[in-house]
Parts: C-alpha cells; structure tokens; sequence
C-alpha cells in the first residue's frame, strides 16, 4: 500500500468492543413459515432461513440444522456469530484502546478523512452534536469519510446519507433507508460500497476492501497482488496477533492463507485477546473465532513467499508439533520472509532457526530466544521490531505498523512506513 502523498486520518473512537464469535455448533427451532425456508445444503433434510439476510424478506430469522459437529455453512455465509436459540451477534470485552488525540482539541482541517468504526459506540454518538459537526465538516470539504458496522448512524443523526448509497450492518437497513440512504443489501458479510467520497463497510471481515478502497480514495496506490503469504495458526493465538496483519496483508492486495496443524479450511481457532491492564503480566480475554481458509494436511509451503506466526498462547503447544517444525524450518533454510510477533518465537526456538540471529519477542520469552541461540533485541518501546536477513520479529500487537511494514520491505515493497498516519 504506497500513498502518492501523505495523509492524515482521524478515526472517531470513543469505546470500541469486538463482535465475538462463540465455538458452539449452530442450532435453534424449526420455523413454521414454510415460505420462509430453503435448504441448508449440509444436512439430510435441514431447513433454515438464510442468515442473515432473512430478515430483510421479514421472515422469521429461525435456523434449524442438524448439524452437531462443526461450522454450518449456509451460501456463502460461515454461521458462527451466533449462538443457539439467539440470531444476533454476541459481545465480549475487547481490547482497551488507547487514543492518541484529545477530540476537543483536533483541528478537523488538518485531516484527510475520516474513518467512523462500527460497535456500540455509534448510538451514543450520534446524539452528540459535536460528533455530528465534525462529520458535516469533513462532508461539507468533500474529504473522503469511511464507516463500517454500525459507524454510518452517525452518519445518518448528520444527515449525510440522503441520496447516497451505502451498507452497513444488516440491522441498520431500516434507520439507513429512513435517513433517505439508498441503501445497498449486502450480498456477503464482506461486502463495502463506493459512492464518491463516501465508503461503507459491513462489519470487521470486510476490512480489506475497506481498507483499499480508503487508500483509492486519497490517491494512494495498491501493490503486493503477487505476493502469497501463509499463517501459522493454533487455539487461543492473540486475535489482534492473527487479524490486524493478516487483513493488513489482504488489504495491501497478497493473497493470504491460514492454517492450523489437524484442522482444514472452514475450521476456527478462538483466539484471545491479550491486553496490558495495570497487572504485572498480561490479562486474557475470549477474542473472535478465526475461521482458517486453506487445510493444513497436503499443504505445498512451497508455493508461499512468506510465513507468517502470531504469538498468543498456541506457540506453546504448536512448538511441540514436528509438522509445524519442519515447515518453520523449510521456510528459513529457503532464505523466505518469515516474520514472527510475541509469543510466536516459542516455535523459532524450538525448530532450531534462531542460532546466530538477532531476535525480539514478547520480553518473557526472552529466555527461549537466548537459549535457542540468538542475539536477544530489547523491544524499547515495545511496538520495536526488527529485520535480521529474512527474519523480522516483533514483541506484540502494538508493533503491527512496524511489523507489516518490515515483512513487506522484505518482499519488495518499500516506503509503506510513510503510507498512513493514522
């Protein structure tokens, strides 16, 4: 992701939650509104109203499947992001999110555009008159705005969507379409629409394009298509660790897979979210479920230019899997970009690859570095990382900017350090 110029985005973030997943088999009551049903496709005589988009018909949002082990894949759509009996999304506390501008100080010109991100926070923004003048700013310059899930009510308290086209999370549709929106049915939970300086999005999944089409809109060009990356995944790796740098990657246009030892495409791995909350080691916290897209058995690493391993809790036991230590092992003898953040260099170490490197991790696998033979890097502050040849490591999620960017120089993509300033 090269900009032509550089440019300045203002996110507006007041309280910012995830969209958790839960790793319970889908099921709930059969519908009595025949009219309503279609066939689930992945049982011998299921019926479901097709999720999520029922609702816009003004079915029943009922699913019944008889499915009981495994994700239940309806069209194009995993249904995962519900639980039984329940047809919304469920919330578990996320990371704290640290700001970085006080908004009574922000002087809104001296920005490229806006970005508005989804969850709670929008219902209560948007009855805050100061949050709405800051949004009719940015539209009354014509500078590009952007808002995913539930971020585009703000958008509608400001009265900017009339006439406009636009999506958004599903249960926005009707508040949207009041709001004198044109709106967009989202055909896939990944699905974002372009209307001049105007960008929507659905919800987190569909951050790629989203991410592409802001950086379209302020001139900036997308590089890296050829490019494919592979990552490393297990149970309980940190979901920041996982998400951030592999929708980073997607966005910069790679081509991106995730995989997990004994797992195949379809599979999730729930992941944690680990955060710093004033204790003297990290708290955890249940993150979303990560839903893998290649299987790891039969795997060609060979056609892979780059691997990629989260941190988190699963290098612990994926350490001890000779699979996942002959494939870390192909890759360094390669010479290929392998970049490995926090917890991840548990299985560097473990595979042998770190002997006469320079390294950094999370500081308390510190001593997997120095005894797995390598030059320990203290991570001051702790979003440093590093490139050692074709290595890059990083301590943990707050490194990611550095993190992406290094892997990319790697792969011949330079100056994307300049890209944002976010």
């Amino acid at each position: 992701m090269i900009l032509q110029q550089e440019s300045l985005v203002l996110f507006i973030t007041i309280f910012t939650i995830f969209i958790a997943a839960t790793s319970s088999p889908t099921r709930a009551h059969k519908s009595n509104s025949s009219a309503c049903e279609s066939s689930c496709g992945t049982g011998k005589s299921a019926k479901v109203v097709p999720y999520p988009f029922g609702f816009s018909r003004g079915c029943p949002i009922i699913l019944q499947c008889d499915h009981t082990v495994g994700d239940v894949k309806i069209g194009e759509f995993q249904v995962l992001n519900i639980t039984p009996n329940v047809i919304t999304y469920t919330e578990k506390p996320g990371h704290n999110f640290s700001l970085n501008a006080t908004f009574d100080e922000v002087d809104f010109s001296k920005y490229d555009a806006l970005v508005i991100p989804g969850g709670r926070a929008p219902e209560y923004l948007a009855i805050n008159e100061s949050v709405l003048n800051c949004a009719r700013q940015f539209s009354d310059s014509g500078k590009v705005i952007a808002a995913i899930c539930h971020g585009q009510l703000i958008l509608a308290a400001a009265g900017l969507l009339k006439g406009r086209k636009c999506t958004a999370y599903h249960a926005l549709r009707p508040v949207l379409i009041d709001a004198g929106a044109h709106w967009i049915e989202p055909k896939t939970m990944m699905d974002c629409v372009s209307d001049g300086n105007l960008i929507t999005g659905v919800i987190y999944k569909a951050h790629p394009e989203y991410i592409q089409l802001v950086v379209k809109a302020l001139g900036g060009e997308i590089a890296g298509s050829d490019k494919r990356i592979l990552f490393l995944c297990g149970d309980f790796m940190e979901d920041y660790e996982v998400t951030v740098p592999l929708q980073s990657l997607q966005a910069l246009g790679c081509h991106v897979d995730a995989v997990c030892p004994k797992k195949k495409a379809g599979d999730f791995c729930p992941t944690a979210v680990h955060d710093f909350e004033g204790d003297q080691t990290y708290t955890e916290k249940p993150g979303h479920n990560f839903i893998l897209t290649a299987s790891y058995e039969g795997l060609d690493a060979s056609s892979y230019d780059a691997l990629v391993i989260p941190g988190g809790r699963s290098p612990e036991y994926l350490a001890l899997d000779e699979t996942v230590i002959a494939l870390v092992k192909k890759f360094m003898q390669s010479k290929k970009p392998v970049a490995s953040i926090c917890h991840g260099q548990q299985i560097l170490a473990a595979a042998g690859v770190l002997k006469g490197r320079k390294c950094t991790a999370y500081p308390a696998v510190k001593l997997n570095v120095l005894l797995g033979g390598a030059t320990w890097l203290e991570p001051d502050p702790i979003d440093r990382c590093y490139t050692d040849e074709n290595l890059v490591t990083g301590a943990a999620w707050p490194g990611h900017p550095q993190f992406v960017s290094q892997l990319m120089a790697l792969l011949g993509y330079r100056g994307l350090d300049k890209a944002f300033r976010l």
